[in-house]
Order: C-alpha cells, then structure tokens, then sequence
C-alpha cells in the first residue's frame, strides 16, 4: 500500500536549474545500523610530514606572488634611478662631451715678425711657400699613398713614416711632408687626387735671409748667422715650459739669438680654427674661423755693410794666419820652431761706447741660416752639431771665453791709479826681468820674464802702455799683494767687476757666458765644485803677478772686453750692450724704443784718465807703440787709441791674440773688439782685423738708425748692395814678443804686446 506525502520545490540551483528535492523530515525508510569495523590505532609516524610532498603540504602562492612582485619592483626602481642619473645629473657632462667629439679648435700659425737693421733692410724676413701636408688618417687607412707621396717628392716611405709619427707635430694638422714643394708636384697631386687621398698643398710662410756675404772666406756664411739666431719646431721641453703661453705641437719657436731673446715679440697671436670631425677624427668642415694677428718686427742696431765687413775681415784674416809660419812659434820645449797658426777661432763685436749700441757682431767659425729653411739634413746636422764641427752656431763674442794677456792692464792700470798706489808720474825702470822680492824658492822660480826683443827703458804708466811693458806691470802686481793690509787683498778684481769683467753684461741675447777674474776666493768655489779639475786653491804672490798682466785663471768674453774699453773710453759710463733698437709693429706703429741702459760707473780723474789715454793713443802712434804701422789705425779720423794682448794659453799652442781699439779719440764714437785664438801676437794677428775695419769706418760712418724704418726698405725683396773691398789690406807685421819662462807657485807667464 502507498501512501502519499505533499512535496515542495525546493530553490533553484544557479547552474543545474531546478530539480525536486524532498521535504526535510525524518527519514521514513526503517534505520539500519552500519556495520562494525575492526578499531584501528592513529600511528604517530608520518611519512607525508617527513617527506612534505607536494600533494600532502598546503601551497602558498600568494606568498611567491608578492617575493616575485617585490624583486621586480625593486630592479624597476634601480632602471628608473639610472635613467635619472644620465638625464638629469650627468646631463651637462655628457653634452659637453659630445660636443668636444664633434668639434676641434685648431690653432692658426700667425706670420712670423721681421728682423731689420738699423736702417730697416731685411736680414731675416718671410716668403710666401707652398706646403705638402698628409692627414694621418688618410695615411692609416690608404697605406699605399705614403709610398706613392714618396716616390713624388723624392723621400723614402720611412722619411714620410717618420714626419707622421714626429710628436713635435699636432694631432689635428695635417702633417707637413715637404716645405716649399715644387708646382710640377703641387700640380701633379691636383691632377691625380684620387691617387693621393689625403694630400693636400697649404699656402703659408717661412723664414728667409735675403742678404749675401762679401766674397771671400765668409761668402758660404750669412751676416750675423749667431747674432739673428734660428727657428725650428718647438720641442717637448719648450711646450711644456710654454704650455700657458698658448704654444701647440707643430708650431715655430726662436732657438737661439734675437729669434729666441724676442720670441714673444716676434711670433704673433694665433687665430683659431672650430673644425668639425667625424667620430675617427677626420675633418667635416670648418664651423668658425679666427684669423692670426702677424708678430712684431725687430729693428736693431746692426749696420748691415759694416757687419759683411766685419765678418769678411775676420774670416780673410784667420785663413791667412792658417797659411803663413810664423816664425816666433814655440814648441813644447820652449824653443823657436816656427808653426803655422791653428787659428781655430775668432769674434768681433763694433759698438757705440756712448750708448752700448751694438753695430756688428761676427763668430768664426760662422754658418748660414739658409740651411734651416725645410729642415737640415742628417748631412748638415753634423757639420753644425757634430763631435769636429768647431760648434759654428756658438756666438764667441758672447760665449767664447779667453785669457785676455796685456788688455788686462786697464784694470791694474786705473786701480793703481785710482787707489793712490802710483801716480801718472811714476817711474819705474823696465830691464826686461823682474825678481819677486823675498820670494822663498830659489831664483829660477822666482823671476818673470818679458818677451824677447821688447824695449827696455823707464816707463810712467802712459809709456808702459804703449809698449805693453811687463815688467812695470809686474811691479804693480807684486805692489799691491805686499801692500794687501794698505789696499786690501782684491783691488785689482774689484776694479775689473767695475768694468765688467767677470760679470754678466746684460746684453739682450740669450745664454751669454760669464768670464772669470783669477783670485783666490774664485779658486775655493772652484775647487769646491771640481776637486781634481781645481786642485790649487793656494794665492802667492806669483798669482797676484800673474794676474796683474792678464794671466793665470782669468777668461773673459769679447763682449765684457768690448764694455770695459767702452766704460774708459766714455769717461766711466757703463752701459749694457743692445742690439735690438725697437719694437715696431706691422703697420709701422713703434711699440716700443730701446734706450740705453746704464749698469755701473768707473770713477776716474780727468788726471788719471788722461795719462791712461795717452797710453793707449800711443800704443797706435809711438813709434814704440805695439800696434805701430797697423793699416787702416793711424789713418782713421781723429785718430785710434787701443791695447794689444798676447795670453799664453798652453805650452806647445799659440797664443790668443787680442786687439781693442776706440776712436776718435777725442770723442770715441767707435769700439772694436778682436780675439783669434791661438793666432800669435795680438799686433799681426789681432789689431789687422781691427784696422781694415776702421777703414771702413772711415768713409762710410754709422748714422742715426731709421725708427720707424721705411715701408719700401722693409718689403724689399732685393739685398743690399754688398760692400766693396776695403783699401787696406791684411799684412803680419813684424813686431817683436814671445812667451817667456814659466814658474811654479810665485813664477808666471809673461806675454808679448
């Protein structure tokens, strides 16, 4: 039997939708009890806990979500912090840097100034050239063009390989292969660009000497090579000492002489160039362009003529000694033999003792400028700085050193005047020897000699310098040692530093020399800088004797020479020697006057000075005198005044030579200064130079200089006309002197006139 229960729907389901579900309500079916299973016991062991595989241990992805978000955030954080870095803070640098990639400055070499003479002629100028240049990077990148530029100019590929890898050159130039290129060259490479890529032809300048020698020994020279100095491409030391001067690799720089004592003057200012390059650093373009201001011209006060004449006189006379014997020459043994003269070097120098004007100035053995111009050869690199080359690009008028023999006696004369240890009327008896008294050794020692075959007589201080006596000077010498307590134990030295002698002179030329003024003070720094060079520190009588007539350690200059005659011709007045005039720019503006510089004063009595004068007029005109007879001397206008000096240098050599003459004598306008060494006798040697430029100087006077000097003169192309020969000619007189006994400690060397 059924029976029937009333049923309600239920809710629908949200996905299976509706179904009839019963009532809730007890369960009508009878209850049956489940069956009865065995009991079983939990065990406290787990091997799903001990392992925690995967499918027994809960998952935590959420937990590796919110690691894996972190990291991911974090390395955003640190890209965002760089990007920031770049574009903010290093933005500046960054673009400077790009910038710098792309532009270089490049330095535009401004036109060298000129070096004139007093009257404006051209002794160093600039001629307009054309120069073949290679990009280095053009080289790298077509190796086959340095061979084929090569073949063209006449180099080798290691002379071009060598030229591009010169640090002396910039980095940013093209770099220089061959200066003042031939047009069939210039032309050939314009024609066949594609055979030379890289090489290119400049317009620029260099350095020119327009002006020639006199013929004769000189002729292969150029007039005061050493004076004018040269120029060639700044080296690493003078770029670093210049760096802040605005000097670059490549540029020209003064080596020596006025071309380095007025650098600063004569190299301009630089223009400027912004050139675009690419990223290997070749050129693009050029951006902007700042064009070179020219330098300065150099008006001295040279006389050109004057200085050929000079020059010409020196180097006729040493050739001449070279070839003539001598009769008079010693050889080691002290005996007459007879030697042609080595003659190995010489200097001039002509200046004005009212001003210190410098007029000529010659060096022998001298060179020519002209071989600068494009570079010397391995050839000429030897003949001017090799171990036998004579060293010709030494200026000996400013760095030659010498024993200055009997010119020394200016200085004994006027401190033995000026201290009161003699009068101009003393008298002293000259027989030819002189015996130190007291002297400790035995009597060979102790006893100076003159030269053989001078004059023996009585002398006042004027007639003992005429005839260069020795023996008077001697006296003096072993005066003034024995009377030290009186007059101290230097006054001949402190009267030749009033002279210069020993002293720099200030002349404006770089590296000049200082000469030495023997005394014992001189022998301690010696010794203490070169023991075994210097061993003798001692001072006897014999070195003051010695000394007194310009022998022993003494070495002075031509030029410290040339200033002490200037200071006593003027009547005390020491001036440094100039030879740059002014300053004057390229349109012709002077920028700036030399005016002569007074650095020390010799106080002489009219009394003194005119005894001493008259010494030195007679050494010209006395019959006795030692420069008697001399051509080109007595014939001068007015008259010359002057000393002779003959320095024993070496046994065996002959010896240094020495003649300094002023005139007139009554207002000396002229100094001339004379030095060969190892020639002989300062009267045949020395004084002829001397003379022939005294004839010179009679018939063509130096005048007024031209300041500003006159355009048409500056920019002639045309040298000046070269002198004609002078009327006198070189002759060796005979004039009587040698070298006399030698002694130790007290004994001396005496010299001719």
């Amino acid at each position: 039997m059924r029976y029937w229960f009333p049923v309600s729907r239920s809710l629908r389901h949200p996905i299976k939708g509706p179904r009839h579900y019963p009532r809730p309500g007890k369960d009508r079916s009878p209850q049956r009890k489940p069956a009865r299973q065995p009991k079983l016991h939990q065990s406290r062991f787990s091997v799903g806990a001990m392992l925690d595989a995967p499918d027994t241990t809960a998952a935590r992805p959420g937990l590796r979500l919110r690691i894996t978000g972190l990291i991911v955030a974090g390395l955003f954080g640190l890209l965002g912090l760089r990007l920031w870095t770049l574009q903010v803070l290093q933005a500046p640098a960054a673009a400077h840097a790009v910038s710098a990639n792309q532009i270089r400055a490049v330095a535009v070499d401004p036109t060298r100034g000129l070096i004139l003479d007093r009257y404006g002629n051209p002794l160093v100028n600039n001629v307009p050239i054309e120069q073949i240049t290679l990009s280095r990077v053009a080289a790298q990148q077509y190796p086959d063009v340095v061979g084929r530029l090569a073949a063209l100019i006449g180099q080798t590929p290691a002379q071009i390989n060598a030229s591009i890898l010169d640090p002396r050159n910039s980095i940013y130039k093209p770099v220089p292969v061959l200066a003042n290129a031939p047009l069939q060259d210039i032309l050939y490479i314009r024609e066949h660009q594609d055979e030379f890529p890289g090489v290119a032809s400049v317009a620029t300048t260099q350095r020119n000497y327009p002006q020639l020698e006199m013929a004769g020994p000189a002729q292969n020279g150029y007039p005061a090579a050493q004076t004018l100095g040269y120029v060639s491409t700044i080296n690493a030391a003078e770029l670093q000492s210049r760096a802040s001067q605005g000097y670059q690799a490549g540029d020209a720089f003064g080596q020596s002489g006025l071309e380095y004592q007025y650098e600063s003057e004569l190299r301009g200012t630089p223009g400027q160039q912004q050139l675009e390059v690419d990223a290997k650093g070749r050129v693009a373009g050029t951006l902007k362009s700042t064009p070179a201001t020219p330098g300065a011209n150099v008006v001295t006060n040279l006389d050109t003529n004057l200085q050929q004449v000079a020059d010409n006189a020196l180097a006729t006379q040493i050739r001449t000694l070279r070839n003539t014997i001598d009769p008079s020459c010693l050889n080691a043994a002290g005996a007459k033999v007879g030697c042609y003269p080595q003659a190995t070097e010489g200097a001039v120098v002509v200046m004005s003792p009212q001003t210190g004007a410098v007029y000529a100035m010659s060096s022998s053995p001298t060179y020519n400028l002209k071989e600068w111009v494009g570079g010397l050869s391995a050839v000429q690199n030897a003949q001017l700085f090799g171990p036998t080359s004579l060293q010709p690009t030494l200026n000996r008028a400013i760095q030659g050193t010498y024993t200055p023999g009997s010119t020394f006696k200016l200085n004994t004369a006027t401190a033995a005047l000026n201290t009161g240890l003699i009068t101009p009327g003393f008298s002293y008896y000259d027989n030819g020897t002189f015996k130190t008294p007291d002297c400790q050794y035995n009597s060979t020692t102790c006893v100076f000699h003159d030269a053989p075959g001078d004059p023996t007589g009585s002398y006042n201080i004027s007639s003992a310098l005429s005839v260069s006596s020795d023996d008077f000077f001697y006296n003096l010498g072993y005066l003034f040692y024995s009377k030290s307590a009186q007059f101290g134990q230097t006054p001949i030295q402190d009267q030749a530093a009033q002279y210069s002698l020993g002293q720099l002179t200030g002349i404006d030329l770089p590296q000049e020399y200082q000469g030495r003024v023997d005394s014992q003070a001189e022998r301690v720094k010696l010794h203490a800088m070169n023991p075994k060079a210097f061993p003798n520190t001692s001072w006897y009588t014999g070195e003051n004797i010695e000394m007194a007539f310009g022998q022993g350690g003494t070495y002075i200059t031509p030029i410290e020479q040339a200033v002490a005659y200037s200071t006593f011709a003027n009547g005390g007045t020491r001036y440094a020697p100039q030879v740059a005039a002014a300053i004057v720019s390229p349109s012709g503006q002077v920028v700036k006057r030399f005016t002569p510089q007074v650095t020390g004063h010799v106080n002489i009595s009219p009394t003194n000075h005119q005894a001493m004068l008259a010494g030195f007029t007679g050494v010209v005109t006395s019959a006795n005198g030692t420069a008697h007879g001399v051509p080109g001397l007595a014939s001068f206008p007015g008259g010359v005044a002057g000393k002779t000096g003959t320095a024993d240098t070496q046994v065996g050599k002959e010896p240094t030579a020495w003649f300094v003459g002023f005139g007139p004598t009554a207002d000396p306008q002229y100094v001339v200064v004379c030095v060969i060494d190892q020639a002989g006798y300062g009267a045949t040697a020395a004084a002829p130079v001397v003379g022939q430029i005294f004839d010179y100087l009679a018939g063509h006077p130096v005048t007024a200089p031209g300041i500003p000097p006159d355009p048409a003169v500056i920019q002639s192309q045309k040298p000046v006309d070269v002198p004609s020969s002078t009327t006198t000619t070189t002759t060796t007189t005979t004039t009587p002197g040698a070298t006399s006994a030698t002694s130790s400690p007290t004994g001396g060397t005496s010299t001719g006139p």
